[in-house]
């Protein structure tokens, strides 16, 4: 794995992905001097007996208390100096967390992002502190860091205190694939406990990691689920036989958001090269039940469906016969209309909203990675300053609110892109409305088949459930600390919340996928089974696939003769019907883990490999 160089100034969303994922890092030498200034100008101003917040004063609500010179109660044998018990006690105290603990990429995360932070040299930690963060982050130890419990203000004090205790040889780490004692941990990893110095506790504690490492983690998923939301959308388009021109790029320069100008740009890069959309209504036949006397060619005998026409009479034709003019009066699997529904057409507007609320999160993303965010504020060179509190200041970067209500666009976008997920596919499974497919894209010839039916169940349930889940926490503030903490972000709650989120939302994106691919089946095989019927066959055997042909004696049999065969060359003369390239590709991809389902299986395990293929695909 790579080795990220941290300096406080220039860690990426993808430096932090990877050390989530095992790379290790590097202290900067040139940020370890702006380092150990700090914590040396904090050394200094304590011998001068100066009153610095949560240096020589209790933390929160306590913060007008002063530390004396020696302890009430006396000095007891052995106890640790009071600054030293003062930040110890705020680690132990303060992890109080509770619920299943997170993922270990995420604590890496969480740990990467804090080194960092420390690193811009404000907040008077000691070099040999941070090297004992960065050596226990690249042994492969991982504090145990229970999911609930910050508020995000004053940063996540819970969740980065069981970060912490785990240097102090105390809490919980996993290490080598096991869990046990922080102290056995650092054991078997070599490396031993630390003490810590002023302003180290509240220095390691007050923060944004875990808000951020949720954060950036999601972001990175999301960015990757938002293009397979353009795959699955044109692998449904081009199962349709959809019309693109609502993706053409002078449309979107009339309303150039740019995630919606973005999505619309991939939709045409990946239907590139389907003769399938855009193809003309006429050729797109109607699925029909199988039965034994379906298909006399010996090409065709194999296949589970039957295909149909219905010829539109002249005398039926009155106001329309410009369109009689450029499409044939045929009327099979394609609705003469000129627009597909809007889960199909404005793919690109909701896929690129989605688009323009990460892109926000990312924004703030980038900004908080290399910010300052505990307090108080350290500033030993400061120019022009005239007392300890203008180079100590009290500030509220620790407040989450900046990531908090990022996220809260997001987590209201993730319910959006997975409920038009669940509506493209809804439109596959029904027969009312999947333009001539198979009802639930499946042959039933014998009606004993359910098909993908219920598959859309289990995408509305999740839909319904991420919804349910979609309400901003950020606007639930609940004072702390006595109400010295009187307003706070929630932002860990949101952070956790969209991470799981996007879990579901992939897990939707799965399950259209997995359908749009056996709809494309029927789709390419319907059209292509025409094409070979009219390449194969006499006029009276393609005749029969119109299901209102007038009969021998009727005085429009010539004329609909006459456009049957014109019907039958049209088709004989096409080049053989495919999706897009890219569409194309993934549907062979998929096809490799699910085969077609041609009559009902165990689909339990499909749609588990559907799922698991979006999961490896997102680590790609």
């Amino acid at each position: 794995m790579n080795t990220i160089r941290l300096d406080g100034c220039s860690l990426t969303r993808s430096d932090v992905v990877a050390v989530a994922r095992g790379a290790s890092v590097q202290l900067d030498a040139g940020a370890l001097k702006a380092v150990q200034r700090s914590a040396d100008f904090l050394i200094e101003q304590v011998s001068r007996q100066e009153p610095i917040y949560g240096v020589s004063t209790g933390f929160g609500s306590n913060a007008d208390r002063l530390l004396g010179a020696h302890r009430l109660r006396g000095d007891q044998a052995g106890a640790a100096p009071l600054h030293e018990e003062l930040q110890e006690n705020l680690i132990t105290s303060h992890a109080v967390c509770v619920g299943e603990p997170f993922p270990i990429d995420v604590v890496r995360a969480m740990l990467v992002i804090r080194i960092n932070t420390l690193m811009r040299g404000h907040s008077g930690v000691r070099v040999s502190t941070l090297q004992a963060y960065a050596a226990m982050l690249n042994a492969g130890v991982v504090p145990v860091v229970p999911r609930l419990g910050s508020v995000g203000a004053s940063g996540d004090l819970a969740p980065l205190s069981h970060l912490a205790i785990v240097l102090l040889g105390a809490g919980e780490a996993f290490f080598e694939g096991q869990r046990m004692s922080g102290a056995e941990a650092l054991k078997r990893a070599g490396l031993s406990p630390i003490r810590l110095s002023y302003k180290e506790g509240l220095a390691l504690n007050n923060g944004t990691a875990q808000m951020l490492a949720t954060a950036v983690l999601c972001a990175e998923r999301l960015d990757r689920l938002v293009d397979l939301a353009d795959r699955c959308a044109a692998m449904t388009v081009d199962a349709f036989a959809g019309r693109v021109r609502a993706f053409d790029p002078h449309v979107h320069a009339l309303r150039p958001h740019p995630g919606q100008v973005a999505s619309a740009a991939r939709l045409r890069e990946l239907l590139a090269g389907s003769t399938l959309a855009d193809i003309p209504y006429h050729l797109v036949p109607r699925a029909k039940s199988w039965l034994p006397s379906s298909w006399p060619n010996a090409h065709l005998a194999e296949l589970r469906f039957d295909i149909s026409w219905e010829w539109v009479p002249a005398d039926q034709r009155h106001g329309r016969e410009r369109f009689y003019e450029r499409f044939r009066p045929f009327k099979g699997g394609k609705k003469h209309q000129p627009q597909d529904s809007y889960s199909l057409r404005c793919a690109p507007q909701v896929h690129g909203a989605v688009r323009d609320a990460l892109a926000q999160l990312q924004r703030v993303i980038d900004v908080e990675l290399n910010a300052v965010t505990d307090n108080p504020l350290i500033f030993p060179d400061l120019e022009g300053a005239k007392n300890i509190e203008d180079q100590v200041v009290s500030a509220g970067h620790f407040h989450g609110m900046p990531i908090a209500l990022a996220m809260s666009y997001v987590k209201a976008a993730i319910p959006v892109l997975a409920s038009i997920s669940e509506r493209r596919l809804n439109k596959l499974v029904d027969p009312a409305t999947n333009d001539g497919l198979p009802a639930f894209l499946i042959g039933n010839e014998d009606a004993t088949d359910s098909g993908y039916m219920i598959v859309q169940y289990t995408a509305a349930a999740i839909v319904n459930d991420l919804a349910s889940r979609a309400h901003p926490a950020t606007v639930y503030s609940i004072p702390t600390s006595a109400n010295a903490e009187d307003h706070v972000s929630m932002g860990a709650n949101e952070g956790r919340h969209v991470l799981d989120m996007s879990g579901d939302l992939a897990k939707v994106l799965a399950l259209e996928l997995a359908t749009a691919a056996q709809a494309l089946d029927f789709r390419r095989d319907m059209i292509n089974a025409a094409r070979q019927l009219a390449r194969e066959s006499d006029l009276a055997t393609f005749v029969s696939k119109i299901s209102n042909a007038p009969p021998e004696a009727h005085p429009q049999r010539a004329q609909f003769l006459a456009e049957a065969d014109a019907l039958r060359a049209e088709l004989a003369s096409a080049p053989e019907f495919a999706p897009g390239r890219e569409v194309a590709s993934l549907h062979a991809a998929l096809r490799e883990r699910i085969a077609f389902m041609a009559k009902d299986r165990a689909l339990d395990g499909d749609v588990a490999a559907a799922v698991a293929f979006v999961d490896e695909w997102l680590l790609a």
